[in-house]
């Protein structure tokens, strides 16, 4: 048991994403998660991979370190070599349930490269979990998640297809309340707000957000409203009205990289390359294990790599 809350409990740290599970209590944690937590906070990324590597040499089959050191390969930008961690604790886990953690770090690796159909085929394996144990609200939350990076990934088709998945079955929960109902819709709204600024729509993408503001002015779903700028500045972006995205944009969450990393480059678009550069700086520091990171990491580091020549 112990083991299985300790995947858990590094899965929570290190993607930002909550699933179903109760997460473990703090002294579960193994020392060298906190240890290697803290050297990431530092910015000593070579420092904590050591940390997980010497962790394996005497527990070679331990989740946590080849999930924990898979994901800071990501981080510095070694893909390839991250997935050979992941593929180790996909073959190591003892659970389906800690199969599917491992699958899901594998997807998100494969985010890092912007690589859609690589990260779905992984994210399908976690849907199949969620949908073995009848848990509808995560079957959506991990299609919901399959498709935010798909459009991150330019393919704004298979977006759809998940984010519809991620909303019908997240409907489908049995005794559904009125306020998860309306959480599914606002979530509905909000991508198709989003898929139709990236195709170039700009009056639907306008529809879709008006949609979602009808949605959370019910007050349902409070903790929402903080997602309302992100969407209007991503929209605004996209009409290329980038005063527009940018009001907007610094109304978002600040400590998202995703979120640094639009700011970035709207500030690249208004001209002004020196807050490019700022942000960039901020969202390449990114350390979780998740899409907003897995999008923003890789960009920014070329755009700083571009912008400082």
């Amino acid at each position: 048991m112990r083991a299985i809350l300790s995947v858990l409990c590094l899965f929570l740290i290190s993607a930002g994403v909550a699933f179903a599970q109760a997460p473990a209590p703090r002294e579960e944690q193994p020392e060298f998660l906190k240890q290697g937590q803290q050297l990431l906070h530092e910015g000593k990324l070579d420092d904590a991979l050591a940390l997980y590597r010497q962790t394996l040499q005497s527990s070679p089959d331990s989740l946590p370190a080849l999930i924990a050191a898979g994901s800071v390969l990501d981080l510095m930008g070694r893909g390839e070599e991250a997935r050979t961690y992941f593929e180790k604790a996909i073959n190591a886990a003892g659970t389906p349930e800690n199969k599917a953690t491992a699958e899901r770090a594998m997807a998100i690796s494969y985010a890092f490269d912007s690589d859609c159909p690589k990260s779905v085929e992984h994210e399908q394996k976690v849907f199949g979990y969620f949908a073995s144990v009848k848990n509808f609200y995560q079957q959506g939350e991990i299609a919901d998640e399959a498709a935010r990076v798909c459009l991150e990934s330019g393919d704004s088709k298979a977006a759809y297809h998940w984010y519809s998945l991620g909303h019908d079955i997240g409907l489908d929960e049995p005794n559904i309340t009125s306020a998860r109902a309306d959480l599914w819709s606002f979530r509905w709204e909000h991508a198709l707000a989003r898929i139709a600024a990236r195709s170039g729509n700009h009056q639907e993408a306008l529809n879709h957000v008006a949609a979602a503001k009808v949605i959370l002015e019910k007050d349902t779903n409070p903790e929402q409203t903080q997602f309302l700028p992100y969407l209007e500045g991503y929209v605004a972006f996209y009409a290329n009205d980038y005063n527009t995205a940018l009001t907007a944009f610094l109304k978002a969450n600040q400590k998202d990289p995703f979120i640094q990393c639009l700011i970035a480059q709207t500030y690249e678009k208004l001209g002004d390359k020196q807050k490019a550069l700022d942000y960039y700086q901020q969202a390449s520091k990114a350390t979780s294990h998740n899409p907003p990171a897995a999008y923003a990491v890789p960009f920014s580091r070329k755009k700083l790599a571009s912008l400082q020549k």
